[in-house]
């Protein structure tokens, strides 16, 4: 659901509203396309959220807690320098335009006061956060945009802003009346007109989505969507009444409500500015308390996702370029120690040559020996360089195999290396998959870095505080700690277990170190099997059935010498098959017990 410019100009309204006269108190930037701007005004403060994100472009107040980089971008700086302090004046929108200017009165470094703008362009992926100076310059973009991107509307710094292109052919809702746009209809192109009438009125609407497009034909058709030459006169009457009550909607705010439906499975299907009705029994609308609730309700499980996204992304190229270069070199070793096991035959071929020195004359290219290694006799032709003395060739036969030998313990030592290597990979992969913080993936830096992966640039900032295990509450009130990366799985493992405590692992598949705190009690089976479910819920095998979890008592586990992050051996263990329940591990998560 693309935020349209309809119920764009409901959110100026609603953002206009609670931000009369406000201030910019602090301006913060998550993320490379996100901005938060904290508005203090006389009765408290609003936290405004801005994003250019191609998957998600918008602007509304907030209530999601955002986890700031340590270091804020050079944008974030200007804005900063710039906006800080600065008084809102209004917020324009150009009529149904996917745009909002954001004016403000702000004091330069001379102690003028100056009018510069915030543009916040709504427009998929060329969506972009401009600042703006008083005389309509480019200060800079969240986005630059140069010739190379676009010839048509470059965005760089000290470029004259331009507003985007309007759209030929579509026509204002707002700037005529439903009479009128039903006309527009009429006089459309012959191809448009023979579409259905959904796709009609979206070929020549400006500023609706295809959602409210679909809304007004379904209404007027019955569900049917006649094609729009073919609308009968009722269907044309409903036509221009429905138009009337979305213009209403738009302008008044009659039978105007921030409506959100959810597929029957709870996840947010679409939104919009009025009652949705063209589902059906196959999604629940629900009323909202404002535009900006709506959002966030709406895009908050996204948000998160696309906001992990890209701040891991510098880790999973690494990762990926690491895990395919091991891959690689597996390959090619695994290749060698196939030629080296060859060796034997080199060793014959010294032997038989050894034992017929004086039968092979000199400058021979190869020679027909007895192989008395062949319970037959047979002849063996044997090659060799006519450079060299038969002894020679014996010696370099000889020498030949004792490298090959070497060869092959060698290899196999590698081998085993890079195996270890390609499966502590895919530990890190499994964490970063399950990474919901910016301090989650900065502890995964540094465990990457503490390998020898990653370098990190050590600033006069302090890295973040360690998180802490995820922790959890078993139905017999028992604590579960759960890891969140190899080095925590090895502090919880290793350090915080004692030895009576639990210790839970799926088997053979990379996951977190689960384990139930016992303080010297026996747990129960439900406790056991919970946190089995918790193991299983936090590993690559969330997605799957009957799962295996190996557990046994904390005494029972180690860590082999030089072994990698994350990697136990354990003896003495019980295997247990479940099912993730990602239900079970939100009720636990909030340390409720069922009664």
């Amino acid at each position: 659901m693309a935020l349209d410019g309809a119920l764009l100009r409901c959110l100026r309204e609603e953002l206009a509203g609670r931000l009369s006269d406000a201030r910019i108190d602090k301006i913060h930037q998550p993320s490379r396309e996100e901005l938060i701007l904290a508005l203090r005004r006389r009765d408290g403060t609003e936290k405004l959220y801005l994003s250019a994100r191609a998957n998600s472009p918008r602007v509304h107040f907030t209530g999601v807690p955002l986890e700031n980089p340590a270091s804020p971008p050079m944008f974030c700086m200007l804005l900063r320098k710039r906006l800080t302090g600065g008084r809102l004046i209004g917020i324009r929108q150009p009529g149904l335009e996917r745009a909002l200017y954001f004016d403000f009165d702000c004091v330069n470094d001379l102690g003028d006061i100056v009018r510069l703008t915030l543009a916040v362009e709504i427009m998929g992926r060329h969506s972009n956060i401009i600042l703006i100076d008083t005389d309509g310059i480019i200060l800079d973009a969240i986005k630059r945009v140069d010739m190379e991107m676009s010839s048509v509307r470059p965005v760089l710094p000290g470029l004259p802003y331009a507003p985007p292109p309007a759209e030929n052919g579509r026509f204002d809702l707002t700037a005529c009346t439903p009479e009128e746009f039903a006309v527009h209809l009429d006089e459309a192109d012959v191809r448009q007109r023979h579409e259905p009438l959904s796709r009609a009125l979206l070929s020549i609407a400006h500023g609706l989505s295809p959602l409210i497009c679909r809304e007004i034909a379904h209404q007027a058709t019955r569900g049917r969507d006649t094609a729009a030459d073919s609308l009968s006169n009722e269907e044309r009457s409903r036509l221009v009444f429905y138009l009337g009550r979305v213009k209403q909607a738009i302008e008044t705010g009659e039978n105007r409500k921030p409506y959100i439906l959810y597929k029957p499975d709870g996840s947010p299907l679409e939104f919009s500015f009025m009652p949705i009705t063209q589902y059906g029994l196959n999604a629940v609308g629900k009323e909202m308390n404002s535009f900006s609730a709506l959002l966030d309700a709406f895009y908050a499980e996204r948000d998160a996702a696309e906001r992990m996204k890209q701040r891991a992304h510098d880790i999973l190229r690494l990762l990926t370029n690491a895990s395919d270069r091991t891959a690689r070199k597996l390959e090619h070793q695994r290749e060698e120690l196939a030629r080296s096991a060859k060796r034997e035959q080199k060793r014959i071929y010294a032997d038989l040559i050894n034992a017929n020195l004086y039968a092979i004359p000199r400058g021979a290219s190869s020679a027909e020996l007895i192989n008395y290694y062949d319970p037959d006799c047979a002849a063996l032709t044997v090659p060799l360089d006519p450079a060299l003395s038969a002894a020679q060739n014996a010696q370099k036969y000889y020498k030949e195999y004792r490298k090959a030998q070497t060869a092959e313990q060698i290899l196999a030592d590698q081998i085993r290396q890079g195996e270890e290597e390609l499966q502590y990979f895919d530990t890190v992969f499994d964490a970063l998959s399950r990474a919901s913080s910016w301090r989650e993936l900065s502890e995964l830096r540094e465990e990457l870095a503490s390998g020898g992966y990653l370098r990190i640039q050590r600033g006069k900032q302090k890295p973040p505080p360690s998180l802490g295990p995820l922790e959890f509450v078993s139905d017999d009130g028992f604590r579960i700690l759960v890891g969140r990366n190899n080095l925590q799985n090895d502090r919880l493992t290793l350090k915080t277990a004692r030895g009576g405590d639990v210790w839970f692992h799926t088997k053979n598949v990379p996951g977190s170190h689960v384990i139930v705190i016992t303080e010297g009690r026996t747990p129960p089976d439900r406790t056991l099997e919970q946190a089995a479910i918790l193991a299983a819920s936090h590993s690559k095998a969330a997605g799957s059935a009957q799962v295996a979890v190996d557990y046994t008592e904390a005494r029972h586990v180690s860590k082999p010498s030089g072994a990698k992050p994350g990697r136990v051996i354990y003896v003495d263990y019980h295997t247990a098959y479940v099912d993730p329940d990602p239900l079970l591990v939100r009720r636990l998560t909030a340390g409720k017990p069922e009664k």
